[in-house]
């Protein structure tokens, strides 16, 4: 029997120094595998540290390494994992007093809302402001207003592959 597997990247967007190391070892714990972080600084927020890994591993590794992360709720990071065989791409973000927002992804890289999730929200919605609010929502509208500032300090970060064996 073939095992499936996929691929992804975590990037760290804003992590204290103190826990570098400890982001290490708990993407470790989940992958399996050594893992080496290259840390930059992260000009968006003083004293805090930016890091990017790519993965490959089993579908469902993306949400495995978001609970590994989310444990430290000072840290911003966004997990993506691509689409493989029977399963949807996603892209999971966390963001200090937002949680995690989780969406599935389409081939080419769009947010993917679903005809359930609109026809509850049009069901739902008392008016256009209100219908517009919830699309936000489902958009995690308030995660990318957060994250994009950290996203674009590490335009230039070269991202580092690590292959889990599956």
């Amino acid at each position: 029997m073939q095992r499936r597997s996929t691929q992804g990247v975590v990037f760290v967007h804003a992590c204290p120094k103190a826990l570098c190391q400890h982001v290490g070892w708990a993407l470790e714990s989940v992958l399996g595998a050594p893992v080496s972080l290259s840390w930059a600084d992260q000009p968006v927020a003083h004293g805090a540290y930016r890091a990017e890994i790519a993965w490959t591993g089993a579908p469902g590794t993306g949400a495995k390494l978001v609970a590994a992360l989310k444990q430290w709720p000072m840290l911003r990071f966004e997990v993506t994992e691509e689409a493989s065989h029977g399963n949807d791409g996603e892209r999971m973000s966390y963001v200090p007093g937002h949680g995690v927002h989780r969406s599935p992804v389409s081939a080419n890289g769009d947010l993917v809302i679903s005809e359930q999730q609109l026809r509850h929200l049009a069901a739902t919605a008392t008016s256009v402001e209100a219908f517009r609010h919830g699309v936000d929502a489902l958009l995690g509208s308030a995660w990318d207003a957060d994250l994009e500032a950290y996203r674009y300090a590490g335009d230039a970060t070269p991202a580092t592959w690590l292959h889990q064996v599956v």
